[in-house]
């Protein structure tokens, strides 16, 4: 493929799932969750620093290209240790690789810490696709079930990027305006679903703690029950609207299903 090519491969891919070339979580396996437990853990649990390290291995910084980074730092935050995050017009995520088949795809907790929403930024819409906290889920499963669609860009984030779509991606976010549990399609692949879990401006200024049944959310974006859990992301973002953007994110917690009261 010849270097106009290559150019316009990367322009689709970019304009097709933009900002969401954030999520593409791999399949191998670093961190299992058999046990109640902090997630890999968070390095942010101690308030240590983010390790530099392999990217199989622990949470990593992963940027894209040229793109302005958000800044991510080791904090505290109102009593509470803290992933801090700084977005000015950029995107970036912290990511996780892990594998959890779904019988012990169990309870997420995680929290978030927000001043403000950005008022210009709509996840429902591809050119306006920033969110000031997000939790990003990757699946795992039979990419041969991809619409011709999807099996397309697919082939193109593999061309470009070296990773092919995930099979499936969850991301929870918080919405100025619709209701908890509204499920987000987006517009150019079926297979990336966004879940509402707050909404509007109440919470703002506190700690905010959330617990997921993973299992069952995914149901109610897909229809169906997930075949593995594959990767988390924390990322907040505003390449498209450009608005400067800060949140924090707490240590995350996972609860295997097995460890729930009555399972």
């Amino acid at each position: 493929m010849n270097v106009t090519s290559q150019g316009w491969a990367a322009r689709v891919v970019r304009l097709a799932l933009l900002p969401l070339t954030a999520v593409l979580l791999g399949a191998c396996a670093a961190w299992s969750p058999h046990s109640t437990e902090l997630v890999d853990p968070s390095p942010w649990a101690e308030a240590t620093t983010l390790p530099e390290t392999d990217q199989e291995q622990a949470w990593f910084h992963q940027k894209f290209g040229n793109r302005t980074p958000t800044r991510y730092t080791v904090t505290t935050h109102q009593g509470r240790p803290a992933l801090q995050a700084d977005s000015d017009g950029g995107d970036s995520l912290m990511r996780l690789r892990l594998a959890a088949d779904a019988p012990q795809i169990g309870v997420l907790r995680f929290s978030w810490f927000a001043e403000q929403l950005n008022a210009e930024a709509d996840v429902a819409d591809t050119g306006a696709d920033d969110a000031v906290v997000r939790v990003i889920l990757q699946f795992g499963g039979d990419r041969g079930r991809f619409s011709a669609r999807d099996q397309r860009l697919s082939d193109l984030m593999q061309l470009v990027t070296g990773e092919p779509l995930p099979y499936a991606t969850l991301i929870y976010v918080w919405d100025p305006v619709r209701p908890v549990g509204t499920v987000i399609p987006h517009r150019r692949s079926d297979r990336i679903r966004k879940l509402v879990v707050q909404s509007g401006p109440q919470g703002l200024g506190h700690w905010v703690d959330l617990e997921r049944d993973v299992a069952a959310d995914y149901r109610l974006a897909f229809g169906k029950a997930p075949e593995r859990l594959e990767g988390i992301a924390l990322m907040t973002d505003s390449n498209n609207t450009g608005v400067r953007s800060r949140a924090w994110y707490g240590p995350l917690r996972w609860i295997p299903a097995e460890a729930r009261p009555g399972s």
